[in-house]
This record gives C-alpha cells, sequence and structure tokens, in this order.
C-alpha cells in the first residue's frame, strides 16, 4: 500500500464546482456534523442482504457494517504505509473464545455472553444455528462460499446451550477458521428473521432484502437505493472497538469527475473506489491521502465462454492471448498501478498466484494460431464489458478491439449496467467475451481455482470444465500447504490453466482510496467500505 500527497489544484475545482451543487443539495443535514463522515462511490448497492440471488458485489459491505461473524481477521501495517487486514491472525468478533477438537474435526464457539442485537435481545447459539443454516442453504455464491470451509450441511452446526455453538466438519481444512471471516457467514436476528419470513420465503429473503436485522457496528437509518445508504452507529456493539462516526453516509455519485471534484476540495471525507487515473493524479496533492493497494489474490482477465462455439477451438483462445496488448492495457487503464502478469516463463516452479504468464503480445503467433483454428478467415463477437467498471474495462476493452480486428475477430463492445452485470456474467453465464476481476477472498491458489475453475461456481463467468482440474482442485482445497503433495498439485492445476486459457490474465489490480479529512482507512479482501475504523479528522 502506498499513501502520498501534494499541493491541492484550485484550478481543477473553479471547473468542477458546477457539477458539484447537486450533490451537496442532497446532502443530508447531518453530514455537516463533526460525528458524520460523507464517502462516495460510484458503484450501486442493489440490496442488503448478501445471500440473495442477484447481490452485486457492492452491496457486501452491508454485511460488513451491519452484521457480527463469530470471528475476524486481525489488522496489521501495510507496506509503504496504512493498514490492511491480517489473513493470519484470527480474532473474536461474536465469539469470545473457540477451540478446535485434536482430529481438526469439531469446532466449539463461545459466544460474548453480553453480545445483543439492534432490537435489545441477546445473540444466541441458536441464532448462529439458524444464520449457518441459511447460508448453506440458499444456494448459489453464499452456500458454495460456506462450501469452502467445509461447512455443506444443516445438520453440521449445534446449539450446545445459550452461549455455545458447535460446527462438526466431514474433514479437517486450512479454510474453515478462515471461511468464518469473511462476510458471508453473518449472524442474523432469527426471531425477527422468522417472524417475516413465509412459506414460499422461508429464509425472509425479501424482508431482509431492504431490512437488516444484526448486531453489528452500525445500522442502515436510511437506503434509497441508487442514491444513498446511511448508517447509524450501534452504541451496544460489543465486536470491537466502538466506531467513531456516529453516522456514515455512502452516497452514490456515477461521475468519476464529480467524485474527484468532491474530495479534492474536502466537501466529503473519502472517495471509496477511484479509478487508477484519479489515484496518480490525487496522489500528487497535499490535502489527498492515496491508498493504493495491491489486491492479494486477484486478477483482471479476458475471459472466453466455451459455450460459445470458436472458444471451444484451443487455437482460437491462443490467438486471443497473443493478440491482448497487454501493456498498452497496463499504462493505458490501470496507469502502471498493480502488477503486470504476462512475459513470465513457461515453465512453474512454485505456488506463487497471481503469476505472470508465459503470453505477450505477438501478433505474429497470434496469426499463426488463428491460420490453425477452425475460423481462419475470422469470426463476430460482443466483447462485454460492467459499466459499473467502466474506468478499467472500457480503455481495456477498446485496446483489445483494436487487436482482434488484426487477426480477423470482430469485437462489437457491449456495455452492461452494473446493477446487471453479475446477472449476466456469473449467474447466467452468458457472455461469450467478457472482462472480469476475480479477487479470491482466502489467500490460497486452490481457493481461487476453486472458485474461478470448477464448473458451476459463480465465478467461472467461462463455463469452463476440466476433469483434472476439478481433481485437483478437491484433492488441495482443504490440504494444508505444508503437506508434500499440495505444492505438486497446484502446479499442475495452473499449468492446465495457463495452457487451456479459459481466463486470460491482463494485471493484478490495485485498489484506490482518496481520503480528506478522514483517518483509519484499512484495506480488505473483499474490497468493500469497512465503515468501523474510520474517524473524521
Amino acid at each position: 500500500m502506498t499513501t502520498s500527497h501534494s499541493r491541492r489544484n484550485f484550478l481543477k475545482m473553479g471547473m468542477a464546482g458546477a457539477s458539484v451543487l447537486p450533490f451537496l443539495r442532497a446532502m443530508p443535514a447531518a453530514a455537516q456534523g463533526s460525528d458524520t463522515l460523507v464517502i462516495v462511490t460510484g458503484q450501486t448497492i442493489n440490496s442488503l442482504d448478501l445471500h440473495r440471488t442477484g447481490t452485486n458485489r457492492p452491496s457486501y459491505q452491508v454485511a460488513v457494517n451491519c452484521y457480527d461473524r463469530l470471528v475476524s481477521f486481525g489488522t496489521k501495517e501495510a507496506p509503504g504505509g496504512g493498514l490492511s487486514y491480517d489473513y493470519d491472525t484470527i480474532v473474536p468478533e461474536l465469539a469470545e473464545s473457540w477451540t478446535v477438537s485434536d482430529d481438526g474435526m469439531t469446532l466449539t464457539f463461545k459466544l460474548k455472553s453480553n453480545a445483543t442485537f439492534w432490537d435489545g435481545s441477546k445473540v444466541t447459539a441458536e441464532d448462529v444455528k439458524w444464520s449457518f443454516e441459511r447460508a448453506v442453504s440458499v444456494g448459489g455464491f453464499p452456500s458454495v462460499q460456506m462450501r469452502a470451509g467445509g461447512f455443506l450441511r444443516p445438520d453440521q452446526f449445534a446449539a450446545i446451550d445459550e452461549e455455545t455453538f458447535q460446527i462438526t466438519l466431514d474433514k479437517p481444512s486450512k479454510l474453515s477458521i478462515p471461511d468464518l471471516a469473511v462476510p458471508v457467514p453473518f449472524i442474523i436476528n432469527s426471531t425477527v428473521a422468522k417472524a417475516n419470513a413465509t412459506e414460499d420465503d422461508p429464509w425472509a429473503m425479501e424482508y431482509l432484502h431492504t431490512t437488516p436485522a444484526g448486531s453489528g457496528a452500525f445500522k442502515v437509518l436510511r437506503w434509497s437505493p441508487g442514491e444513498q445508504l446511511v448508517y447509524e452507529r450501534n452504541d451496544d456493539w460489543v465486536g470491537g472497538p466502538l466506531p467513531a462516526a456516529q453516522r456514515v453516509v455512502v452516497r452514490e455519485v456515477p461521475s468519476p469527475a464529480t467524485r474527484r471534484a468532491l474530495i479534492e476540495r474536502g466537501d466529503v471525507q473519502m472517495s471509496f473506489g477511484i479509478p487508477d487515473k484519479d489515484a496518480a493524479e490525487l496522489a500528487e496533492l497535499d490535502d489527498v491521502d492515496v491508498f493504493s493497494t495491491p489486491i492479494e489474490n486477484c486478477m483482471h482477465c479476458l475471459c472466453t465462454n466455451t459455450q460459445f462455439e470458436p472458444f471451444q477451438d484451443a487455437d482460437v483462445r491462443k490467438a486471443v492471448a497473443y493478440a491482448v496488448p497487454y501493456d498498452d492495457i497496463f499504462q493505458a487503464a490501470a496507469y502502471g498501478r498493480g502488477a503486470p502478469l504476462w512475459g513470465g516463463e513457461a515453465e512453474i516452479t512454485d505456488t506463487a498466484w497471481p503469476r505472470k504468464t508465459q503470453y505477450s503480445t505477438d501478433l505474429d503467433k497470434a496469426k499463426e494460431h488463428m491460420a490453425k483454428s477452425g475460423y481462419p478467415d475470422g469470426f463476430d463477437v460482443p466483447l462485454s464489458i460492467n459499466l459499473g467498471l467502466a474506468s478499467w474495462m472500457e480503455p481495456t476493452a477498446l485496446l483489445i478491439q483494436e487487436n482482434l480486428a488484426k487477426i480477423g475477430i470482430n469485437a462489437t463492445i457491449e456495455k452492461i449496467p452494473g446493477a446487471n452485470w453479475r446477472t449476466a456474467a456469473l449467474v447466467e453465464k452468458r457472455l461469450a467475451l467478457h472482462l472480469e476481476n476475480f479477487g479470491g477472498w482466502l489467500n490460497t491458489p486452490d481457493y481461487y481455482f476453486f472458485w474461478a475453475y470448477v464448473e458451476g461456481n459463480l465465478f467461472n463467468s467461462s463455463n469452463y470444465r476440466n476433469d483434472e482440474v476439478e481433481a485437483l482442485v478437491e484433492a488441495t482445497l482443504h490440504m494444508p500447504v505444508e503437506d508434500p503433495a499440495y505444492a505438486p498439485n497446484v502446479i499442475r492445476m495452473m499449468e492446465i490453466a495457463l495452457e487451456d486459457l479459459p481466463r486470460i490474465p491482463l494485471y493484478q489490480p490495485a485498489l484506490n482510496v482518496a481520503a480528506n479529512g478522514s483517518e483509519g482507512y484499512e484495506f480488505w479482501f473483499h474490497r468493500q467500505l469497512d465503515a468501523r475504523p474510520l474517524a473524521k479528522v
């Protein structure tokens, strides 16, 4: 992570002022106070329930800020300054303590006796049990995420007494405890949820979509979809240090230029997830702190969907990989922030991931592969991008489109609204050629492969299947990294994936955040706002 600042540029602000006025008129009066933080983001929150089908990634922040988990990750100093979560340190949240049986099969958690939900009722082991049963039963992303930690079925969970919760695993797993610290296994007030459930909706999906029921650091005071989310501090929170801010206003501002103007002049205290270009330029200003953190276990990729006939041809996929203008993309879309993932050695000798691939821009090789393929005269294909991530996807797509045309592939750029992207790309998996940016929450390569290369799993947007990869993922997912079989298995799955190329790695991105009048920002693997440690200065 790097932090940097320089002199504020007042000339730019004069031109931007007019576009800021509508935002300021929309600001709640409370935002004027010293105990209120105002944060802008370009992404849309489409649900307050992470377990709901179609809930998008920006919405995950609600699970972080409004709900508790049994445990969390610790905090460490990030290289270059600032703070980051610490994957190697597990700390209590709702659980006061926990034990693991000698055989690694039984996890027992003692809950904090003073933990309460927002309505004042006690958090009990029955609430934890119901919440975990919900997570493994609703299907889709939440249930697959639980499965990564070995949490498969409701019968694995037991409330031993009011304050003791127990999990019985089918086999020991290195991912079980860390998987309890990701946003998915959050604890819901089961009494409130059951009171608002129906026969057709036994998990109260419709109710919790708009009305959270948690014990977390913040309550939702107001949610205006497409406009803003207002958090209000829960003064009875016992999951960690009480937040300094009484209220946090998260405003959705689609225009990067407007968000930049607001943070430059100090009208807001944070701009979350800023474009790489703005990060590079704002880092030169005195009054703005810019945090750019390379995202662990994350890659920006060009994905070829195997349901689209030409991409069933290995030579076509190789042609595309050699046609990609990697360096131009890294400079134009990432402004050099993050890490290159091309031009490496073909031989893989370690388990580092992400890693540089053996591919680089070589149009002659690309043309050779096209000539050998079943499509020597080329073909037409839509190249889909997420408008919610247009700052990097649009310049990347334009550069790819230009080079693909040189080898006979006519790519038409299809722009999909951010609110619809997850359904199209990840749920329906219907995009023939598209950009994606999955990052694995648990920092091991086998976990990344579990999500992105196993048939049917959410982030396998390429509809890829390889029987050997499936077997290797199954073998390594729960295996300790020190097991002698672990490294050879992981190396083999990498070799297959980089030969088959359902995902063509472009670069490892950075998450950029600008602060002006706030402190305490902490980077998290889930790439969403954690408002709990933030304070106004």
